[in-house]
């Protein structure tokens, strides 16, 4: 069986030359909706290791006044879905860079607002960042293994369906497949696309034509977009979750997978992209591979709210994350 360590969080620049202490806290499990323990108290050079136990949680960056709502530029685990029979997990460690406090919060439904959050350094406050939480509105959707999203391309239409809709499975990775298959659809409006999960452990997540290899929600403000968030997949498995977008309009929709260098490796989709065109989904393949999976700009290939985000925390000077990729690729 493959590790379910997945993802780590380091602190950019010099790091002691001396680890510091590592809190181990435990997200969900038997313990129910709650961070075990809830806070830490932590010192420069620290490690915070999220423990990812059942059901389906994320550790997501948030702040004392808006304790339920993503910090701009905050680190996110995304969904780990982790099987109720499930003896091995995945983690995400998180290297403290200061003394300041750093907010957390489950985006799952309505966890946060069940009393689900988590500090480092809180001081006096969590009683209070707790209470906060407790008289919010949880701005997340339920994500489970079968998740169904709304998404339209760049434009919006409300012109009506006129014909019957149909489900599209597409196969996402597989043994030794860094592919969506087909890997560019044709679809109405109304349809269903079913991304079904393969091994090893990937994602999909929306972008645009011109930045394949970044989430939507960057690379175009005013869109949302999608992001099923990972889904790791042993080799073993025999059933497979599925993540469902439902088609709003017939304008071409782009997408990717965030593991990794895996955009970089041609690992993109598309639906109703147009063959023979300047946008079709070959040129976005192209593109992808062309900037290897880092937008045009120079910054780091997106990886959507799937995984702790690569950029500079603006919530709170004191942290600097990036990703790093230690095991499914």
């Amino acid at each position: 069986m493959f590790s379910l360590k997945a993802l780590t969080i380091l602190a950019l620049g010099a790091l002691p030359a001396v680890r510091g202490a590592s809190f181990d806290v435990i997200v969900g499990g038997p313990n129910g909706l709650k961070y075990t323990p809830e806070s830490v108290t932590a010192q420069p050079g620290d490690i915070v290791r999220f423990i990812f136990q059942t059901k389906n949680h994320t550790a997501t960056q948030s702040t004392f006044d808006a304790p339920c709502v993503k910090a701009p530029n905050g680190f996110d685990s995304g969904f780990i879905p982790v099987a109720d029979t499930q003896t091995e997990f995945q983690v995400a460690e998180f290297n403290v860079a200061t003394t300041d406090p750093v907010w957390v919060y489950c985006k799952q439904g309505t966890h946060c607002a069940a009393g689900m959050v988590f500090a480092v350094n809180p001081g006096a406050k969590m009683a209070e960042f707790k209470a906060k939480a407790a008289g919010a509105t949880a701005t997340a959707t339920s994500t489970s293994a079968s998740t169904t999203a709304t998404t339209t391309g760049t434009g919006t239409t409300t012109a009506p369906s006129t014909t019957a809709t149909k489900d599209i499975k597409v196969i996402v990775g597989g043994p030794g497949a860094l592919t969506f298959n087909p890997s560019n659809v044709q679809a109405n409006i109304g349809d269903n696309i079913v991304f079904e999960f393969h091994q090893k452990n990937h994602a999909v997540v929306a972008s645009s034509f011109d930045a394949p290899c970044v989430p939507l929600s960057q690379s175009v403000p005013a869109s949302l977009g999608f992001d099923s968030g990972f889904f790791p997949v042993a080799d073993t498995a025999t059933t497979f979750p599925t993540y469902t977008v439902r088609v709003n309009d017939t304008k071409p929709v782009w997408a990717y997978c965030p593991q990794g260098n895996h955009c970089g490796q041609g690992m993109v989709f598309s639906v109703n992209a147009v063959e023979g065109s300047a946008k079709s989904f070959q040129a976005f393949q192209d593109l992808a591979k062309q900037i290897n999976g880092t937008a045009a700009s120079g910054t780091a290939g997106g990886y959507g709210n799937g995984g702790f985000q690569p950029t500079i925390n603006g919530a709170s000077a004191a942290i600097a994350a990036i990703l790093a990729i230690v095991a499914l690729l």
